[in-house]
């Protein structure tokens, strides 16, 4: 009601308020409406853009349109005004007091009666131009505001590289097939057992490396010449994979719904693979645990490939996904970062790199980003990149490589003609040596 009567007082249409906040103009319609939830990042937003204390604005919209600036209450044009102390037209029923007030407002300032169905709410428009052009562009103004001074210009990116990536994510969504929940309910999985402790998700880090080859290579019965490789930018590809879309919902029985996405309480079959890490990482402890959907699907497909049986899922926390929430601002920065690599621009790669790993690192319950919160989203992202990794080392497998060693997010030791079977540059689609050693040497 507060909003409804301040928009009305101010003479802002619901397009304008939204460009304002941040949002699209189905989110606030969404809010309006009843259908989503204003968050405290909205109550700020919205208190400061009508210059009002936030306790002013949560005083109720009799209070709040006391304290609306004159400078900001709309004058002519087709919103007719009413003064707070010019009595409400009789209702036809009879209100709460505060409600009539305001529907006395909604009334007057609304020269035709609304129609019978309101038309759908619009999107609000495309930003102009590339997008890529606010990356190239934060970069062009930090070097100028520090007279091409390449440290304290990587300083200052580096330094706004959150909201910068949030900006992005939020500019690249405008005109998308669904709306996310930036806030959903957080479920009791999620929750982190202490302030510096860890929630129940396990994300299947890997730490393996083949201890058959050491073994031997100890007893001097095996020398191997080893290439350390390093699949580049393993977030940034990671971006790409199947996203709740909105808030996290209780089912079981062992039923894996692949429109859906999540987190599940599995039983894991038992890895009996000497030559390839287990799907798990270096999960070490039997029985029952909650993995993230990437991890669940890689189960699902050892299975089939006949490594292992398939695991028994118990319950699950999940809600309809895309695959597409991030892609664009994924290829954004893989563009930005390919040009930058091109041109041998280090500024530019780092900062891009400082975006999507903050956007990782933070989107889950960190007090360095307050417009997401969705510890799902960073758990499933995180466990895509060791998935990524765990398929480059099936391909060596199966390509005829020798798979010594996998450990990180993105670091495979293999023994063989790597080049034959990986192509060699820094491109996200390529890989890259970082060392050479001999095992048994």
């Amino acid at each position: 009601m507060t909003v409804t009567a301040l928009a009305h007082r101010t003479g802002e249409q619901q397009s304008a308020l939204a460009a304002a906040l941040g949002l699209t103009q189905s989110q606030v319609s969404r809010r309006q409406s009843g259908k989503a939830a204003w968050t405290l990042t909205d109550v700020d937003r919205l208190a400061a853009h009508w210059g009002m204390p936030v306790l002013d604005l949560l005083a109720g919209p009799t209070h709040a349109m006391t304290k609306l600036p004159a400078d900001r209450i709309a004058s002519g044009g087709t919103q007719t005004l009413v003064p707070l102390d010019v009595p409400a037209p009789a209702p036809r029923r009879t209100p709460a007091p505060v409600l009539a007030e305001v529907e006395a407002v909604v009334e007057e300032s609304t020269p035709e009666p609304a129609p019978a169905v309101p038309p759908a709410p619009k999107r609000v428009a495309a930003p102009a131009g590339p997008l890529a052009d606010r990356v190239h562009g934060r970069v062009r103004e930090e070097l100028a505001a520090h007279d091409g001074d390449q440290a304290a210009a990587r300083a200052a990116l580096i330094k706004s590289a959150v909201p910068d990536v949030m900006a992005l994510f939020a500019a690249s969504r405008v005109g998308g097939r669904y709306e996310h929940s930036e806030f959903p309910p957080t479920a009791d999985i999620l929750r982190k057992a202490s302030q510096k402790g860890a929630d129940q998700v396990w994300e299947a880090r890997p730490k393996w490396r083949s201890e058959e080859l050491h073994r031997a290579a100890r007893s001097g019965h095996v020398t191997l010449e080893v290439v350390a490789l390093d699949m580049n930018a393993a977030y940034l590809s990671a971006l790409k994979t199947w996203l709740p879309i909105g808030k996290l919902v209780r089912s079981e029985g062992d039923r894996h719904d692949p429109k859906r996405s999540g987190v599940h309480r599995v039983t894991p079959a038992v890895w009996e693979q000497p030559d390839l890490p287990s799907p798990l990482g270096a999960r070490k402890e039997p029985g029952d645990l909650w993995v993230t959907e990437p991890t669940l699907r890689l189960l699902l497909r050892c299975a089939k490939l006949g490594y292992c049986e398939a695991p028994v899922i118990h319950e699950s926390w999940t809600s309809g996904a895309s695959e597409g929430l991030l892609e664009k601002m994924r290829r954004i920065l893989a563009d930005v970062r390919k040009e930058a690599i091109s041109k041998n621009d280090e500024l530019a790669l780092e900062y891009v790199k400082s975006m999507y790993s903050k956007f990782v690192s933070t989107i889950g319950e960190s007090s360095a980003n307050r417009a997401l919160r969705r510890p799902d989203w960073m758990h499933i992202i995180r466990s895509q990149a060791f998935a990524n990794l765990w398929l480059k080392a099936h391909k060596a497998h199966t390509s005829g490589l020798t798979v010594v060693q996998m450990s990180g997010t993105d670091e495979l030791h293999v023994s063989g003609d790597w080049q034959s079977v990986f192509p060699e540059g820094r491109d996200l689609s390529q890989v890259k040596a970082k060392s050479i050693y001999t095992l048994g040497e």
